[in-house]
């Protein structure tokens, strides 16, 4: 069966997507383009990197990459609501504008923990660029730092959605666009 017989259906397209990470990165363009200090980009590994090598390739400003894992999801489809951290950032952000990048913020949790690490480490800033927001299923509420930011590419309704980089059981990733999983694979 292919991959695409999985999906019941597609919420957004490739061409949907491609013109939102545009708008998204002109925007962050035209907001820290005053800074003085290049943007720290932390992607929030592993199901934002297609999010994060796209917004990465059309933001006009110098930036320096890095990745972040946090896990609270394993091979489930509920977060456990205790992320931790097993990869840390390797680029020192004290002093600077960092943002997260994020494939969805669902429940809160992880996103207001990674919140609090950047700014422990001495982050100035810390805005976040999401993919897709789930605020339906929002149970934490998370504070920005210093002039933080909040980008949202797509509000999401409370479905499972795979493709653009999310998965399930760490499939589905390659899909070029986001679609809703079929219940019965991963009920």
């Amino acid at each position: 069966m292919a991959l695409d017989d999985h999906i019941e259906r597609i919420l957004w397209t490739e061409e949907q997507i491609s013109d939102r990470v545009s708008e998204l990165a002109s925007q962050i363009s035209n907001d820290f383009k005053e800074f003085s200090s290049s943007l720290i980009i932390v992607g929030v590994a592993t199901g934002a990197f297609l999010f994060l090598a796209d917004i990465v390739r059309k933001i006009k400003l110098p930036v320096s990459v890095d990745f972040i894992r946090a896990e609270s999801y394993g091979s489930g489809t509920e977060s456990s609501g205790a992320p931790r951290i097993t990869c840390d950032v390797k680029i020192d952000v004290k002093g600077k504008n960092a943002i997260l990048i994020e494939d969805i913020v669902d429940t809160g949790n992880t996103l207001s923990c990674l919140i609090a690490h950047l700014e422990s480490k001495g982050a100035c800033s810390v805005s976040v660029c999401t993919f897709l927001d789930k605020p339906a299923r929002r149970k934490v509420h998370y504070e920005l730092v210093g002039e933080g930011k909040f980008y949202r590419g797509f509000e999401c309704p409370d479905y499972f959605v795979v493709g653009y980089g999310m998965d399930f059981d760490e499939l589905y990733r390659n899909l070029p666009y986001v679609g809703v999983l079929k219940p019965e694979l991963y009920k």
